[in-house]
């Protein structure tokens, strides 16, 4: 794709926008180191507070399974080496937590060298919507979890102790804690995409039955669960923020033809006479 220099607000691709591709490797690899950096204050404060972290993500756990004597039970660290383990995951998990908005903008700033200059303004659109999702996805998941923990036990047969291992659920929780907030981020994209004039409104209706597909297929694949409870739980709010991108992708759209003064191709019939010019 490429612009006159004489079209009117973006002018060609700035230099920095032309990159073979071992500079391509360069950047990324700038943009994880960056990303690592940040991680690190983060890890170390996790290290430090871990038992309240630790705490904290076993909460929804002990939530269900809190005995008559107030005490949590059926969680266990097995192995010599578990505890360690388990502590250095939840330090970089929280590391990784924390630095959520730096390496959103990492991931940002590492697609920006290919946009127009007026399309760099969206940056901090992006920031101003990609970070609240993101931790409102993460909040979203920790708030089903006593749900989710609970449907999950509720197959241990009656007369069998169900002892689950601390490592696992961690891993669990941890893992449903990032999907969640990176799956809110989708119509971040969705939109930034229709601003680029890449993805139509009209495109994403005409797709809405592969994208309910794709979605379910995603929140089956995404919970390492595996129940329908948590499954609906990630894709419901997904259904909701795609119709919501696509509200904002057709106002868009409808501004955009309003300035060009095209008409709305999408409500003439496919059998309609398109006007001919006669210049």
């Amino acid at each position: 794709m490429t612009r006159s220099p004489g079209d009117r607000g973006a002018s060609a691709l700035p230099d920095e926008g032309r990159m073979t591709l071992v500079e391509h490797l360069r950047e990324l690899r700038k943009r994880l180191f960056v990303c690592i950096l940040a991680t690190l204050p983060g890890a170390v404060a996790g290290w430090i507070f871990y038992d309240q972290v630790a705490e904290f993500l076993v909460g929804p756990f002990c939530e269900v399974r809190r005995t008559a004597t107030g005490q949590c039970q059926s969680l266990s660290a097995v192995g010599l080496l578990a505890p360690f383990n388990i502590q250095l995951t939840v330090s970089v998990s929280t590391g990784l937590f924390i630095a959520a908005p730096v390496w959103l903008y990492q991931i940002w700033a590492f697609v920006t060298p290919g946009l127009y200059r007026n399309e760099r303004r969206w940056t901090l659109g992006f920031l101003f919507t990609s970070i609240p999702l993101f931790f409102a996805g993460a909040a979203l998941c920790y708030w089903i979890l006593p749900k989710a923990v609970g449907i999950l036990l509720s197959f241990t047969p009656r007369d069998v102790q169900n002892i689950v291992s601390l490592s696992e659920y961690l891993t669990i929780v941890l893992r449903l804690v990032i999907v969640f907030g990176l799956a809110f981020e989708l119509p971040v994209f969705v939109v930034i995409l229709n601003l680029a004039g890449l993805l139509p409104a009209h495109a994403i209706r005409r797709a809405w039955r592969w994208i309910v597909l794709g979605i379910m297929v995603f929140a089956a694949a995404a919970t390492p669960t595996g129940d329908p409870f948590t499954m609906f739980a990630l894709a419901g709010p997904l259904f909701a923020l795609v119709l919501v991108s696509y509200g904002i992708a057709a106002l868009n759209d409808r501004r955009r033809r309003g300035r060009s003064g095209e008409p709305d191709y999408d409500a003439l019939a496919d059998d309609a006479v398109s006007p001919l010019d006669d210049d």
